[in-house]
């Protein structure tokens, strides 16, 4: 694979073989952000678990203390009061019957977040092939069927983030800016990590992380210590 001189440039800083702290890494990640726009940090952790199995999973979500950085739009599937409360915590789209029938029809997809009250998940539910491979089906366990879809909203805006384990047994995770800096990055990182490790299946046997690493959006990964990892989280394992 070609890369680009600015990517080359910034693997020079990297030491590919070594296993970083995670704010060494985070420092690295931001200092290799060279793209003429503020570059996402992101985080991949590879877990010692067996996606495979219903009781192996691990998904959640967890409000980062610092925010992701960029603007989530909300749309809200709620009628009543619990529509008005949805509108006054800023969600931007707000619907029923309406908005099952834009999103069919239409094809409209124009939010990042979709949240929806309990007795929705009826109308809801005619959506799930078009909302779940784009990762926007509302699901009690991310927080987003919720009958305080207000909270919801709010929660989403301040920076309220999904983690997934992928077919690979991979979580891979947004964590803010480069423009944040390695400490406000550190903070998002820490938090994260500790719902991770709190949402270790009772099934999973062995080393539970098995490998971290950030990145910036155009930037070479950086790898951290798997136990330093843990160490941060607050967790031992």
């Amino acid at each position: 694979m070609k890369h680009g001189k600015k990517y080359v440039d910034s693997v020079k800083a990297v030491d590919l073989t070594k296993l970083y702290d995670p704010s060494e890494a985070l420092a690295l990640a931001c200092q290799t952000a060279k793209a003429k726009f503020d570059e996402t940090v992101e985080v991949h952790v590879r877990l010692g678990v067996d996606s495979r199995h219903a009781d192996q999973q691990v998904r959640g979500a967890v409000v980062l203390p610092n925010g992701t950085g960029k603007k989530v739009r909300v749309a809200v599937f709620a009628k009543g009061a619990e529509a008005d409360a949805a509108v006054a915590a800023g969600a931007e789209v707000v619907g029923a019957e309406d908005l099952v029938a834009k999103i069919q029809g239409e094809g409209f997809m124009d939010f990042d977040v979709c949240i929806a009250a309990p007795n929705m998940m009826g109308l809801v539910g005619r959506l799930g092939k078009v909302l779940g491979p784009r990762g926007l089906m509302p699901s009690p366990k991310a927080g987003t069927v919720t009958p305080d879809v207000a909270k919801a909203v709010e929660e989403a805006k301040a920076g309220k983030i999904e983690y997934r384990l992928d077919k690979t047994n991979i979580i891979h995770c947004p964590i803010g800016k480069a423009s944040f800096g390695a400490e406000k990055l550190g903070e998002n990182f820490a938090t994260l990590l500790e719902a991770i490790v709190k949402a270790k299946p009772a099934a999973a046997k062995g080393q539970y992380i098995r490998s971290c690493v950030v990145a910036s959006t155009m930037g070479p990964g950086v790898r951290v210590n798997p136990n330093k990892v843990v160490a941060t989280a607050g967790t031992e394992e």
